[in-house]
């Protein structure tokens, strides 16, 4: 890694063992509701300058060489002892509203994205709706905005929204006579009401509801890039958003091998420790192994992104590998930890255990932001073409 990104890590790293790791469990196992927001860490990102990280200085970043690769790297981090509060805080926050913002027009950028930076205001993503996630198509999409004088009037449907019970502004993907179209939307608004959290299996931090937009008026001004082009603003976001996914996985997944590491060299069975087993040590060095590969795989998306402006492939790739794994490796640590894995908090000594939030948060990453049957579509498509992938 270059020196500026091993520095970052340094800071992701204290940053998270200061202020994460002590409020970790209630991040990642209290019942979702608009109260349990994580308002608190997210003051303390924006205050310790977390939100700078991926953008240019003009709007108050800190104008990184490497913006994206120093971004995943925080996420990783933040990850490994709550994935729910970076998916959130960071990957919501900072690569969705922020990375679309930053390509916005001059005026939205300019009037907006300097305000996300400094941590004024949580933004909201809203793509998905309920009968359409990974098909953002104008034959799929119901929200729809007619065109009228001077701006456009929205009418929407959005579930699945990331903070959108706590969102100032928000972000929505609607069908257009033109194509699909992205809208910035000030949430303050009596025609937008957004629904009680939904009561997930796992990323209790990551609080999400279904958004409705009734009749509401927007000016042209407020229309994200090009009218017909919202599915490429849209799909831009989603690329670093899977990379980011990836690096959360990688993240879920060191803390779980982590943790079965220390577990299974203290833990005796039949007179011997539990590291003394062939099966763990290999079990894990193969954990080991592909943690490795994952890692590297959403530092070369990064890179990459960096470089070129474009990395669809390794973002792919990425999100799969750290997703898939956060799965893999949860599930064993838990297998090798036995009842101390499985159980959430033990009454007799009051003592709070990690990895069962860990593979209930696991899961999500190989849904969300285009599942990984799509991903691999997208592997497909360039390795055999449009012409048979389809």
């Amino acid at each position: 890694l270059p020196e500026e990104t091993k520095e970052i890590r340094n800071e992701a790293r204290n940053f998270a063992e200061k202020y994460i790791k002590p409020k970790a469990h209630l991040l990642n196992n209290t019942m979702e509701s608009k109260s349990s927001f994580p308002r608190e860490v997210f003051d303390l990102m924006a205050e310790h300058g977390l939100y700078q990280i991926p953008f240019a200085q003009d709007v108050g970043g800190r104008g990184l060489k490497y913006p994206t690769l120093a971004t995943l790297t925080v996420m990783e981090e933040l990850a490994y002892y709550s994935a729910g509060a970076t998916s959130a805080l960071f990957d919501g926050q900072a690569l969705l509203v922020g990375n679309t913002l930053d390509k916005a027009s001059s005026y939205l950028r300019e009037k907006y994205l300097s305000k996300l930076v400094k941590g004024t205001f949580v933004g909201a993503f809203a793509t998905s709706e309920p009968l359409t996630s990974t098909d953002l198509s104008v034959r799929s999409m119901q929200s729809y905005a007619q065109k009228v004088e001077g701006g456009w009037i929205v009418n929407a449907h959005k579930r699945w929204i990331t903070n959108s019970v706590v969102a100032v502004y928000i972000l929505v993907l609607c069908a257009t006579d033109y194509g699909l179209t992205m809208f910035f939307i000030d949430m303050d608004n009596k025609n937008i009401h957004v629904g009680d959290p939904d009561i997930k299996m796992g990323n209790k931090a990551q609080l999400t509801a279904d958004v409705r937009i009734n009749d509401v008026f927007i000016l042209d001004s407020y229309v994200v890039g090009e009218v017909g082009k919202g599915l490429n603003a849209a799909l831009a976001a989603l690329t670093l958003g899977r990379m980011g996914i990836g690096a959360i996985g990688v993240g879920m997944a060191q803390s779980a091998l982590d943790y079965a590491i220390h577990y299974s060299k203290n833990r005796k069975v039949f007179g011997q420790e539990l590291a003394r087993f062939q099966h763990w040590q290999y079990t894990f060095s193969d954990h080991a192994l592909n943690i490795e590969n994952a890692r590297n795989l959403y530092i070369k998306a990064a890179y990459r992104y960096d470089i070129e402006g474009n990395a669809e492939i390794e973002a792919a790739m990425s999100k799969i590998a750290g997703s898939q794994l956060a799965v893999e490796v949860s599930r064993d640590a838990i297998q090798v930890c036995g009842a101390y894995g499985f159980v959430q908090q033990l009454k007799e000594t009051g003592e709070y255990y990690p990895l069962e939030s860990i593979y209930r948060d696991a899961k999500i990453g190989e849904i969300y932001e285009g599942a990984n049957e799509i991903q691999r579509w997208v592997i497909a498509r360039n390795l055999f073409g449009r012409a048979f992938s389809g």
